[in-house]
């Protein structure tokens, strides 16, 4: 418990000091998926992705605050009929980047870290009907996501162009709960495509 209130206090006093140096906003799609052995790129999520950012003066170093979609969906086909999961998992994540400059081209790469604010997941069977799993809720899953993140921008007078992978590297379902169970040993993978415009 202490050690999550540290961090905590870590991430909002780094949301803070973000948002009053703030350079820009930023927005996209988030195409994301849980990566484990079970699980291809046909149960891809499409979600949003909605932030903050600042860039340090040289260049060399750029922080952002996002609001991000991110989860998967997954078969099942089983004896009591076919359909499939839905993961709506939303995160507050704190991605700080490290950036290089190749004339138009900025090439940025650094950990981030996330919060778990909301987690809906929905059983969609095959006829289509959607129901709420109600055994799932937030709780089951860790609160806190890290990871890598990388990628490619293109720069222009006051906006930004830019592909981004993040690669997670924290579990998403607590070990012992139904989530754990129903997606062991799973990961956030996400691709985002995002525009950034200079303030």
């Amino acid at each position: 418990m202490k050690t999550r209130s540290i961090l905590l206090s870590i991430f909002f006093l780094a949301s803070g000091l973000l948002m009053a140096q703030l350079s820009g906003i930023k927005g996209g799609a988030n195409f994301s998926n849980l990566y484990v052995d079970d699980v291809s790129d046909e149960n891809m999520k499409i979600g949003l992705n909605l932030g903050i950012w600042h860039q340090a003066a040289n260049g060399a170093f750029q922080a952002e605050l996002n609001y991000s979609n991110k989860g998967a969906e997954i078969v099942y086909d089983g004896a009591l009929g076919s359909g499939k999961y839905r993961y709506n998992l939303n995160y507050l994540e704190l991605p700080v980047l490290f950036v290089g400059h190749v004339g138009k081209l900025n090439l940025h790469v650094g950990p981030y870290a996330a919060i778990l604010v909301g987690a809906n997941i929905k059983d969609v069977d095959s006829d289509g009907d959607i129901n709420q799993v109600a055994q799932l809720d937030r709780d089951d899953f860790h609160t806190f996501d890290y990871g890598l993140a990388g990628g490619v921008g293109v720069d222009f007078d006051a906006s930004q162009v830019g592909l981004r992978y993040n690669y997670g590297l924290r579990e998403i379902g607590k070990s012992g709960s139904f989530a754990g169970e129903a997606v062991d040993n799973a990961k956030n993978s996400v691709l985002q495509l995002y525009i950034a415009l200079d303030f």
